[in-house]
């Protein structure tokens, strides 16, 4: 249930960054603000990470391939055809093509990389990308097929494939992989938006970015890192899919907005697929193969290896080999699940 907790709280704290960032639009634009949230969050983390010794296991070199991709898909290609969309379509058009994430990002996980996904977990997937698609439905406009709709769907995509990524890496230090995200894809973005003329904002405004950036961007990331270890790409994806109706909860009482019916029914649709997904019971015989990898853990009955010299408290991240093991008990797609069905 740990790996439920980190997506929600990831979920909570990019919902709430929304109306932050809407409240911050007024001064500065919608591009530059991109890029100095994702620097913020960069800078913020290292900052962090700099005063906090973290016990997880660093990035290793075969990681980088999966980070470099993940950082091009999701930090550079996405948000760069997110603003050539924005500036042909209408917000509105925007907030609901965006739902299209979580659905790539299951489609993805189920047909590339072979995620179990049962009709349960589909339903409740479902209704929760329905709520959200119910809560940012245009009411005065139908959605543009134009090119801008295909520039967001592109970087819906991109955003999913990265997700996907993220996930082959998320035994490693998630606050590492949050911080060199944040760090390319910001000075990526703000690189772009200065090049195009745009012009830095105040002090105050730079200040105030960085901090929702940090939260809403880099630690809910890192926090999303978390999910994926536990939960794998389907689920984490359906939960962070949550984020909308907890931007809008927020913004109600912050920013003075409405409670409309079409709030009341995505709060239902919800309710539904997070209550699917909850109780949520996937249990079988299976059998873990040989594997040797570095990560974060106790000795579990998954970790009964033996150690050579001190290896300190736990929990502890060092390189260890797991033997043949067939045994049944409820489980989710993490790192020691990735099984066949």
């Amino acid at each position: 249930m740990i790996g439920i907790a980190y997506a929600l709280a990831a979920a909570l704290l990019f919902g709430a960054s929304a109306p932050f960032a809407k409240m911050l639009l007024g001064s500065v634009s919608p591009w530059l603000l991109a890029g100095i949230l994702y620097l913020g969050s960069g800078l913020g983390l290292a900052c962090l990470r700099a005063i906090w010794r973290s016990r997880e296991a660093g990035l290793k070199r075969g990681d980088l391939p999966w980070l470099a991709l993940a950082v091009l898909s999701g930090g550079v290609v996405g948000p760069v055809l997110m603003m050539l969309g924005l500036n042909a379509t209408t917000a509105s058009q925007a907030a609901l093509l965006l739902n299209l994430e979580g659905v790539l990002t299951l489609a993805i996980a189920w047909v590339v990389f072979r995620e179990y996904v049962d009709l349960r977990l589909g339903i409740g997937a479902a209704a929760i990308v329905a709520g959200a698609a119910i809560l940012s439905w245009p009411a005065d406009a139908a959605v543009s097929s134009g090119w801008g709709s295909l520039a967001i769907a592109g970087a819906c995509l991109a955003w999913a494939i990265d997700n996907n990524l993220t996930r082959k890496i998320s035994g490693a230090d998630p606050f590492q992989i949050a911080m060199i995200k944040g760090l390319a894809a910001g000075s990526v973005n703000i690189g772009l938006a200065l090049a195009a003329g745009l012009t830095l904002p105040g002090l105050p405004v730079l200040a105030a970015s960085a901090v929702v950036g940090l939260l809403g961007y880099g630690v809910s990331l890192a926090l999303f890192v978390l999910a994926l270890r536990s939960l794998g790409t389907a689920r984490t994806g359906a939960y962070f899919s949550l984020a909308p109706f907890i931007g809008a909860g927020i913004a109600i009482p912050l920013l003075g907005d409405p409670v409309t019916l079409a709030f009341v029914a995505a709060g239902l649709l919800m309710a539904i697929g997070l209550w699917l997904h909850l109780t949520e019971r996937h249990q079988h015989v299976h059998e873990h193969g040989e594997m040797e990898h570095d990560h974060l853990h106790v000795h579990d009955e998954h970790h009964r290896h033996e150690h050579v010299g001190e290896a300190g408290p736990e929990p502890h991240a060092h390189r260890h080999r797991h033997a043949r093991l067939v045994h049944r008990h409820r489980h989710y797609p993490d790192l020691h699940h990735r099984h066949t069905h």
